[in-house]
């Protein structure tokens, strides 16, 4: 080697990026964990504001297509997208880190509202609490919107495809898969006819990944690919096989034990079931498990469910996670040979487990394919097609959770063409969480507050005034 050759190798590993510390990406879960308020909207635009905006260890291109790909996913795509990230920046160890974490918060939230529910039946300290925390949240969520929006819709067709899913979704209720497949579709044949339209929204992130940022995981991917995203049968067998396991597991030992109608065995093939089918998130199957919930099984009376999704709602975590009380009260008011408590508190292990072991079999089976697709042209149409509907998406959900935020009373409405529509009863605004929302949006766009000073803000404020009136 000459010394010119050696100088430049020198200086090439000088500039290369550092690896993420792996204690470092905690801490970041942690954060992300803590603050994953709002439903999958207010998750995502967490996610988006710490990795992509402040940390700057993803780019803006490969956080797009991981969401892209979740979004295709049955089970909670924010949870996913955790997974993924942390799988991309650090193996099998850092997805099931994030994956992890993502859930753990809100677990632990509503196994102990759970509990509360059961002994005291009624919560006004909780509901206080989080009663500003809701307009923070909104306030988080319409940032996201606006700058996700403002970074992908970059032409009229873009911006078609998110209106067209807005209004799919919002006044026509159409099934969340068909909007996202359908988008998708229209991306790959959209790709072959006009490329330069369905390019992908900032394209693959250069040397120094977006804004330059030396850090970023796509550097480190680019030029030294880790083992864990390069695509071999072999490993996606001995993936399937560990994965596949490790779901069925509680499955195989709670018969074994148990039998096939104890209701913790019942409640184990059951979610397990769902989570086959749980396109859209928590809102697009949550009438099926009420239904059978209710219905065939007795676990609830029919307005436990609300109470269910109200902790969901109000707690960190995805909203799928209404699950969990779902499977207390089943296994609390169904106890076979263990005190209510303890049945109830397996009942919901058990339930969590059958709900997310999938998220990361899908996740590490299919990661390493995704990634290998995100220099694929006609792919990389489709999904950005995705990427444009998504924004639709995201406005869908911001909507229905500002109008249930603002306003105290909501109606179904009949509108033209078979459409139903949300309606607020306007005399039934609350001003107070519209203030809030106002004074986080105007902190966190405006000001660059830390999200957890507006989170706690909000939140004190709501509190006082909540307990006050």
């Amino acid at each position: 080697m000459n010394e010119s050759t050696s100088h430049t190798s020198q200086t090439s590993r000088r500039n290369a990026p550092a690896a993420i510390p792996y204690a470092d990406a905690v801490r970041v879960w942690t954060r992300v964990g803590a603050q994953s308020f709002g439903g999958p909207a207010g998750q995502i635009a967490v996610m988006h504001r710490i990795l992509v905006d402040e940390k700057k260890w993803v780019s803006e291109h490969r956080f797009l297509h991981a969401l892209n790909y979740c979004m295709l996913l049955p089970g909670p795509e924010a949870q996913q997208l955790a997974t993924y990230l942390g799988w991309l920046l650090h193996g099998y160890k850092g997805g099931l880190t994030a994956g992890l974490i993502f859930i753990l918060p809100g677990f632990l939230s509503i196994l102990a509202l759970s509990w509360m529910y059961v002994a005291l039946g009624d919560l006004p300290l909780v509901v206080a609490l989080f009663y500003g925390l809701k307009a923070a949240v909104l306030a988080v969520v319409l940032d996201a919107l606006l700058r996700i929006g403002g970074k992908v819709l970059k032409n009229p067709i873009k911006i078609a495809l998110a209106v067209s899913a807005f209004v799919a979704l919002f006044y026509f209720q159409a099934p969340f898969p068909l909007v996202v497949f359908g988008a998708a579709l229209i991306g790959l044949l959209g790709g072959r006819f006009a490329p330069g339209v369905f390019s992908p929204a900032g394209g693959p992130a250069g040397p120094g990944g977006d804004e330059g940022d030396s850090r970023a995981i796509d550097d480190i991917l680019e030029r030294d690919p880790p083992a864990h995203t390069r695509a071999s049968a072999g490993r996606a067998i001995r993936v399937f096989l560990t994965w596949g396991t490790i779901w069925a597991a509680p499955i195989v030992i709670l018969t074994r034990l148990f039998g096939s109608a104890h209701v913790w065995t019942v409640e184990s093939v059951f979610f397990s079931k769902t989570a086959l089918v749980t396109f859209g998130g928590a809102y697009a199957v949550l009438a099926y498990i009420a239904q059978e919930a209710v219905a065939q099984f007795g676990w609830l009376e029919p307005g436990e469910m609300l109470d269910g999704l109200g902790m969901a709602e109000t707690t960190p975590g995805p909203l799928i996670m209404v699950v969990q009380f779902v499977g207390f009260l089943g296994a609390f008011r169904h106890a076979e040979g263990a005190s209510p408590m303890v049945s109830g508190t397996v009942g919901a292990i058990v339930t969590t487990w059958a709900t997310f072991a999938p998220c990361f079999l899908w996740i590490f089976l299919g990661g390493p394919y995704i990634e290998k697709l995100r220099t694929n042209r006609g792919i990389s149409a489709g999904l950005a097609a995705v990427t444009a509907a998504v924004v639709g998406v995201i406005a869908n959900l911001a909507v229905w959770f500002a109008v249930h935020v603002l306003f105290s009373e909501v109606v179904e409405a009949a509108g033209i063409f078979g459409a139903r529509v949300l309606v607020p009863e306007w005399s039934t605004l609350q001003w107070v969480p519209l203030v809030l929302a106002a004074g986080s949006f105007f902190a966190i766009r405006k000001w660059k507050l830390p999200m957890a000073v507006v989170f706690g803000a909000s939140v004190v404020l709501g509190a006082l005034y909540s307990l006050a009136f």
